[in-house]
């Protein structure tokens, strides 16, 4: 039988599969008693685990507690968590990065020396590249519209934008992190419309507004009107392309942030972009790799198409 302390150990990380356990089951896994599986619950509860015994059957599982008790993870959890902690210590939240890093060095601390190696090894042949993160976030103002998309209240934000400083009331409905930049998506009522703000431009004022209806999300699926609002506006060049391939696969093939992909039918779909010369739209839109035409766009896309078609002639003799 194995020792007490190693059987609490396999008892947590039994309750910790998040499923309910009878103590039948328990018992059985820890070749114990019933009894014994009772003794051991109560020694848990003792060190700060919340382990809630099922009405009506003798069961049990390990529920939320007041106070945070200590974690059990095995191995890959324990790499996938050191992982993450340095990541978000280099992201874009604002005070955050003390702290991952500060969880990270008591982590580290208590890894054995085969996980530390794993990590090690990990970190040596890793090279953080592309650009720097954007402009930091508070993390109480995140949580705030977190908060309110939640509990679909409404939002007076100040906001600062390129054309001066304005109060709106908005209703939220996602944050989304894209690029190098924090997104608040949401209901203007005083525009009739959907909006998107930058997070580090807006403060939410207290206490929030009143309870919404929700309304479903614009074209379907956020993360895709985020990408069409961004890539159709502050460029100075635009374009919209039709791709001879349809939308799911013209969507694995173009990057976040390049422009929007709009199905048309099973065979087809369009792109919407944005650069700051034709000739740069002409580069995103070859890169994609499929045939396309040219639906909309300025005089000069199509000099710099025939452009870059002499050239890639030229090359081949």
């Amino acid at each position: 039988m194995p020792t007490t302390s190693a059987r609490l150990l396999k008892l947590l990380s039994l309750l910790q599969t998040h499923r309910e356990w009878s103590g039948a089951e328990l018992a059985g896994r820890l070749d114990v008693t019933p009894r014994t599986v009772r003794r051991d619950v109560e020694r848990l509860r003792d060190l700060g685990y919340p382990v809630h015994a099922t009405r009506g059957a003798a069961g049990y599982r390990l529920g939320a507690g007041s106070s945070l008790p200590p974690l059990l993870l095995d191995d890959d959890e324990a790499v996938a968590v050191a992982v993450g902690l340095r990541t978000a210590a280099g992201g874009s939240v604002a005070g955050i990065e003390e702290t991952s890093l500060r969880a990270l060095a008591k982590l580290e601390r208590v890894l054995p020396a085969r996980l530390r190696y794993r990590l090690d090894t990990l970190n040596a042949a890793t090279v953080r590249a592309g650009a720097p993160p954007g402009p930091a976030v508070e993390p109480g103002t995140l949580m705030a519209i977190a908060d309110a998309c939640r509990r679909r209240e409404s939002l007076r934000i100040d906001y600062r934008s390129p054309r001066g400083d304005t109060v709106r009331t908005v209703e939220p409905h996602r944050l989304v992190s894209f690029g190098r930049h924090w997104y608040l998506v949401a209901w203007d009522p005083g525009r009739d419309g959907w909006r998107t703000f930058r997070v580090d431009r807006l403060t939410p004022r207290t206490p929030p507004g009143p309870r919404f209806v929700p309304r479903p999300p614009p074209d379907g699926d956020v993360a895709a009107y985020l990408a069409r609002t961004l890539s159709s506006r502050a460029w100075p060049v635009r374009a919209t392309f039709a791709l001879h391939v349809p939308a799911a696969e013209a969507a694995g093939r173009v990057w976040p942030g390049m422009g929007a992909v709009e199905a048309v039918d099973d065979r087809t779909c369009r792109l919407h972009v944005g650069a700051e010369t034709a000739a740069d739209l002409v580069w995103m839109i070859t890169s994609v790799g499929v045939g396309f035409t040219v639906v909309d766009g300025p005089p000069e896309l199509a000099d710099a198409l025939r452009v870059q078609a002499r050239r890639c002639l030229d090359a081949v003799g």
